[in-house]
Parts: C-alpha cells; structure tokens; sequence
C-alpha cells in the first residue's frame, strides 16, 4: 500500500544547538510553580491546550524609565502605616503624582492589584497625557485579572460545580481579553515592541480566536529573532482549524530549518506535534522521520538540562 505522501522539508543539521531550554519564549515549557487546573476546564495559565503566556513575559516589561516608584519598605507596619498617610494625603492634594506612584507600588507589593488599579485610575485621570502612569495602570489591570484567574482556578481545583465552571470560563476570557487590550494599546503607541505580537497571538489563541492569531502570527515570521515561536503558534492554530497539511508545514518550520534554528523547547514541541499528526494520519514513514529528530532534541535538552543545573550548584 502507498505512503500517504506531504510537502518536502529542509533537514536540520543533528548538532545540538547552544540555546537555554529554560530560556523564556513565548512557547517555553511552564514554570514549576504552576496552579492546579479545572478537570473540566483546561486552565491555560497552567498550560491547557496551549502554552500560556507567562505573567513576567507581559507584566512589568518595558517600563517606561519614569515609571518607576519607589519599592515600599518590607515592615508590614510600617507599610501599612505608610499606605494610609498617602490615602489622607491624596484626598487633601489629588495632584500629587509622585504620592500616586507610591500608593500604587504599596499596593502592588501587598498583591492588591485591584486597589493598584483603583488608585492609577484616578492619576491617570487627572494626568491623562503621562504615558507611564497610563502603563502602570494597564500592568494594575492585567495583574488584576491574573489574580482572579488564579483564585478561581485554585476554586475549581476543589469544587466541581455549574457555577464554578461557569467563573471559570469567565475569568478565563477575561484574562485573554485584558492580554489582548493591553497588547493592542501598546503596539498602537509603539509598534515596535514586536514581542507583543506573540504575547497577543497567545491571548486570541487562548479566547480560541484562531483566524487573528494567524493574522498575527505572520507579520513575526519573517523576523528570524520571532519566527520559531511564530511557526509553531501558527502550526497549533492550524490544527484547531483543521488544516492538518498546512499545520504540519509551519511545525516543520518551527523545529526543522536550518536557516533559523530555533530554541531547543520550541523544536522539541513542534517535532512532538509534528509525531503526533504525523501518527493521526498514517504517515508512518514521514512519522519515523520526526522521530528520530525528536530523539535528537530531547538528547540536547537533557544535556543542557544537566549543565544548567550544574552551573547553578557552582
């Protein structure tokens, strides 16, 4: 019987490749500290059907160089005594800035984002054209979010009811959406930041979106620096939509080019996707193909596993 047969590839060199499988890229492995997922509800910030974005991927990157207060101080009575003068403060003179600043950052450290947001609302009111007060906010906003997501995946962990399920999903969307309108917002002040492109594929992936992730997705392909995390983003949205060949295409991409190798992670999760169709189709010889260059990667991430942990207990 023939061999079902698909478009031909480039074959990657089999030397490993010097990156850090720990390196954090917008498909990296999750971080060990992850939450406990809903059985009925696949929590996306402890990986789901996609990767996640990280917080520390999105929240508190490129900060403006005005926007930064002052770290509170650690004694919690101190602290506390702290926030409540700049809250009577503030009511007396709702112009000082530099005291916004500060009771946002009090707030921030006490994981009160709700709060952090509560307070930049009102500065960015009155400053409505200081641009990194107007960041601070969105970083209130998105850890805001953040928490509530996490709150109610630790729930879910533990009750398994409609209501829950349904705050789930919820908060779910909303952490995708407030990715989304934060990403948009900053890219529309500076497009250059086209980190944020993966970051906002990532969010319309996980508000199942697919159509504009790939939208997304390929105006990052032809930068090199963004185009292994960008292929295999568009390789799993592919899937989604079920266009298995033109899925396979953008995996091969991700983790078979010679001309951009990309992080070892990122290889190993396309080559992993790429088994698996390959598998779901029948392509048993093209499948033994994959196979052997998972092998290879997963030697690399072993290796470079063992060194990193190494260097660490140096």
């Amino acid at each position: 019987m023939s061999q079902p047969t698909e478009p031909s590839d480039q074959e990657p060199s089999t030397s490993s490749s010097a990156e850090d499988p720990a390196g954090r890229t917008a498909a990296a492995a999750l971080s060990s500290d992850s939450r406990p997922s809903a059985a009925a509800a696949p929590n996306p910030m402890d990986g789901g059907q996609w990767r996640p974005v990280r917080p520390e991927e999105l929240l508190r990157k490129n900060m403006p160089v005005d926007a930064t207060p002052s770290e509170p101080q650690d004694n919690p009575k101190l602290t506390r005594q702290r926030r409540q003068e700049l809250e009577v403060h503030l009511r007396s003179c709702p112009t000082d800035q530099n005291a916004f600043r500060e009771l946002a950052a009090i707030y921030r450290k006490e994981d009160r984002p709700h709060e952090a947001k509560r307070v930049l609302t009102e500065a960015v009111r009155i400053f409505p054209e200081d641009m990194s007060l107007l960041w601070e906010l969105e970083e209130a906003k998105l850890a805001r979010s953040l928490q509530q997501y996490r709150e109610v995946s630790d729930l879910a962990g533990r009750l398994k009811t409609t209501e829950v399920e349904r705050e789930m999903k919820r908060s779910r969307e909303d952490w995708a959406y407030r990715r989304i309108e934060v990403c948009d917002a900053r890219l529309a002040r500076d497009p250059s930041l086209r980190h944020l492109r993966l970051v906002l594929a990532e969010a319309y992936i996980d508000s199942e979106q697919h159509d504009k992730a790939i939208r997304v997705i390929d105006e990052l392909v032809e930068f090199d620096e963004f185009s292994p995390q960008a292929y295999l983003l568009k390789g799993k949205c592919l899937l989604s939509l079920g266009q298995d060949v033109q899925a396979m295409a953008a995996l091969r991409a991700a983790g078979l080019r010679r001309a951009v190798v990309g992080p070892l992670p990122i290889r190993f999760a396309a080559l992993k996707l790429l088994c698996e169709t390959a598998e779901r189709l029948g392509l048993d010889l093209t499948l033994e193909h994959y196979k052997r260059h998972l092998a290879i990667v997963e030697q690399d991430l072993v290796k470079h596993s063992a060194a990193a942990k190494k260097k660490h207990a140096n």
